[in-house]
């Protein structure tokens, strides 16, 4: 196997499906590959499957040209105006002001619809309807957008005025901006996650990076140590910790044998435990590798990783206990889903608790299992029920408090088992619980009511919609108390948000409407989409997903969600039928079963 080929195995299935531009509405899948979109190129040409084509691979279709343009930024940063430059005619190219290869961002847009190109008596005119998705750095981090154009135009004249088969040239493109379509991104990028320390060091927290497909392989684990020394995505920063300050890389990492050398700058107090935790960082942060690894500091070994899957077996980046198991809310109580291939589990509830359940949230922590339901009473005033212990568990504790409407609660694992800590929606605000069902407002720095909420398997990053709009945030459990960093709004094609969750470690599966209702995966940046379900028929209003992840494989289908009543996974796609449900009995004859509703993971 290749060097990047061992790069992307790991990753295939945690990798969001490629998609179409044009109208904004993906191609509608049930698989998750790792796959690269093949950008319009008509005729021959002689460019390499990681760089993006030249202005003459598009022959003399303009439509290929716009989409090749919208390309060329792709790549290494350092050339990154070269390749925009070869697009534009001659005589414009010294209108476009370079700028530092640090300092490179391009403007990443997801196309509203197919570009228009018209003839007019002043010349071939393009205009394209954008929807703006963040800025690319050159550290590989993709921020929140700068720009707010929903409509960029330029011209298009031919390369050779005598000449109508010579090809074409971009006239007059936008000033001071550097454009690449989400379809690019998506071809001439790889994702890749990197982590980073919660703050107080005791699991690691992904953090999502693109690395242009153009690096060599020899100089990837270069590029991966530079973005763990330069620090954690700014969203990231309130949930996480940085390297010492004045940590870098001495050189390049270097391969000889199949044994990797790092050699560090790092700050003379850096005792021998943050020395082990950064080797963490950085095993954790490049799966691809085996064989071993040597860490220097200041020329001096310091740590030498004889087999770096196995180390990775040993320290695993967060923790993650047994299989996940499914279980839905039948008749007011939750059951055991039974799902072939999987081990299905009793319900970890005592029988006299498991009452009046609108819906639930189980985690798994140590040998106990923390429990929270939202139970309705005879006037339909909703509360919180909390529980924890060795299942099934038998002492809980209840709200003083009663909402109209209650979401699905959910656990932040955290890293302190005498302290869960949990979030739920209630009644247009979001509150944090504890053992004791104390519910308190958690400010989430955003305008509008909040309708959803869910939380990452490392129990760091949240996943929130409020005022209509996707939010995720970090989380800082210090001390067993939940504070939440300032919110990035993430961009996303649909509307009418109802219901998200986690659905690997850097994506999430998201419900809302695409002028019918839908089930999206995106990244967790928003800048990438798939579409899961195209018309799921109705309205999502709870969904559940188990985060696929490098700890703990997970090979079924790992989504499922409620719509109008009826509760459905995904892989393969259907509804959950009454017979999936366990320890249930059968209704008398004549009688019409109900439905299992609001499935959910313990996990």
């Amino acid at each position: 196997m290749t060097p990047r080929r061992r790069l992307a195995a790991p990753l295939a299935g945690l990798i969001l499906l490629t998609g179409i531009a044009g109208c904004g509405i993906p191609k509608e899948s049930e698989v998750r590959v790792d796959g690269q979109v093949t950008a319009a190129r008509p005729g021959s040409s002689s460019y390499r499957r990681d760089e993006p084509p030249g202005p003459t691979a598009s022959g003399t279709d303009r439509k290929a040209l716009v989409t090749n343009f919208l390309s060329a930024a792709a790549g290494e940063a350092d050339r990154a105006y070269y390749r925009v430059k070869q697009f534009v005619a001659p005589d414009g190219r010294g209108r476009i002001q370079e700028k530092q290869a640090s300092e490179v961002a391009l403007t990443v847009v997801r196309l509203r619809e197919t570009p228009v190109i018209t003839e007019t008596t002043d010349g071939i005119k393009v205009t394209l309807r954008v929807q703006q998705i963040g800025l690319l750095r050159a550290d590989g981090t993709l921020v929140p957008p700068v720009a707010t154009d929903t409509e960029y135009r330029f011209k298009l004249s031919a390369a050779q005025e005598d000449k109508p088969d010579a090809g074409w040239y971009v006239k007059d493109p936008p000033p001071n901006v550097l454009l690449l379509s989400d379809d690019a991104l998506r071809q001439y990028y790889q994702t890749h996650t990197v982590y980073f320390w919660n703050t107080d060091r005791t699991r690691l927290v992904p953090d999502q990076r693109y690395l242009p497909l153009a690096v060599p392989d020899e100089r990837r684990v270069t590029e991966v140590v530079r973005w763990l020394t330069a620090g954690p995505s700014e969203w990231l920063g309130p949930g996480t910790r940085r390297l010492p300050d004045g940590t870098r890389l001495i050189n390049n990492a270097t391969e000889s044998d199949g044994q990797w050398e790092v050699n560090l700058d790092m700050p003379v107090d850096a005792d021998d435990k943050r020395v082990e935790q950064f080797v963490d960082q950085l095993v954790w942060s490049l799966p691809e590798l085996d064989g071993q690894l040597e860490l220097k500091i200041h020329n001096q070994s310091r740590k030498k990783v004889p087999d770096l899957a196995a180390h990775r077996r040993a320290n695993p980046a967060y923790p993650v206990t047994g299989d996940p198991q499914r279980f839905c809310v039948y008749d007011g109580a939750v059951h055991p889903l039974a799902f072939a291939g999987e081990a299905s589990g009793q319900v970890p509830v005592a029988a006299a608790y498991n009452k009046g359940v609108v819906s639930a949230g189980f985690s798994r922590s140590g040998d106990a299992v923390l429990a929270a339901l939202v139970t309705a009473g005879p006037d339909q005033r909703q509360r919180l029920t909390v529980g924890a212990g060795a299942a099934p568990v038998s002492v809980f504790q209840r709200s003083t408090q009663s909402y109209a409407s209650m979401g699905r609660p959910v656990w932040l694992r955290s890293p302190d088992p005498e302290r869960p800590q949990g979030l739920v929606v209630a009644d247009g605000r979001l509150y944090r619980f504890d053992g004791n069902a104390q519910l308190r407002v958690l400010p989430l720095t955003v305008e509008g009511k909040v309708t959803a909420v869910a939380a990452s398997l490392d129990g760091h990053r949240i996943a929130a919609i409020a005022g209509g709009d996707l939010y995720v945030a970090a989380v800082n459990l210090n001390g067993g108390v939940v504070s939440v960093g300032p919110a990035r709004r993430l961009v996303t094609s649909l509307t009418d948000l109802s219901a998200v969750d986690w659905a690997t470690e850097t994506s999430l599966d998201l419900a809302g409407s695409v002028g019918r209702p839908a089930v999206y995966q995106i990244s967790v940046d928003g800048a990438l989409e798939t579409a899961l379900r195209n018309d799921v028929g109705a309205r999502v209003t709870h969904l559940s997903t188990y985060p696929l992840n490098q700890v703990a494989p997970f090979s079924g289908g790992n989504l499922m969600y409620e719509a109008n009543g009826v509760a459905y996974q995904n892989n393969p796609f259907g509804t959950i039928k009454r017979d999936q449900v366990l320890e249930v009995t059968p209704p008398p004859a004549g009688v019409r079963a109900g439905n299992p509703t609001a499935p959910f993971f313990l996990y």
